[in-house]
């Protein structure tokens, strides 16, 4: 009863359109001036995931990446400030979770190495991002909030 409930929630997600991140206007709080903010949840206790090692790669002309920052989640699972605004110009960048060092620390052995989201930045204008991800050691979901920047 349980598979065929799982395979038909799966193929009606699927079928769903996906959008664009939503635009907000405005950005406030400690952001306004972190181009990138990331957030990351331990779903299998329900509380932030930190700390957790991460860097951001910018895509290059030759289709490589080049390590731009890197940094480490507090407790609350937050990073800010990874990235300063004139560092983090228009393009394609990726971001890499060490989610095996953070599960192992927990006592769990996990299935991916390294998690990683590839995200374009700027291609609407001048904007800042929140990267949120929810983690468990055998999946993980991201979602993000794109902000207008206040001038």
């Amino acid at each position: 009863i349980m598979l065929p409930l799982l395979l038909s929630l799966l193929l009606v997600s699927a079928a769903l359109p996906s959008h664009a991140a939503p635009v907000l206007k405005g950005h406030g709080g400690s952001d306004t001036k972190c181009p990138l903010t990331v957030k990351i949840l331990d779903a299998v206790k329900g509380t932030a995931a930190g700390p957790m090692a991460l860097a951001l790669y910018k895509k290059t002309a030759d289709g490589g990446w080049t390590q731009i920052a890197n940094g480490m989640t507090d407790a609350t699972g937050e990073i800010h400030e990874l990235v300063p605004e004139e560092a983090f110009p228009p393009g394609l960048y990726r971001l890499d979770f060490d989610t095996k060092a953070y599960w192992m620390n927990e006592g769990n052995t996990p299935f991916h190495e390294v998690t990683n989201v590839v995200f374009e930045a700027h291609a609407g204008g001048h904007r800042h991002y929140t990267l949120a991800m929810l983690l468990s050691p055998y999946s993980f979901t991201t979602t993000a909030l794109v902000s207008d920047v206040p001038h």
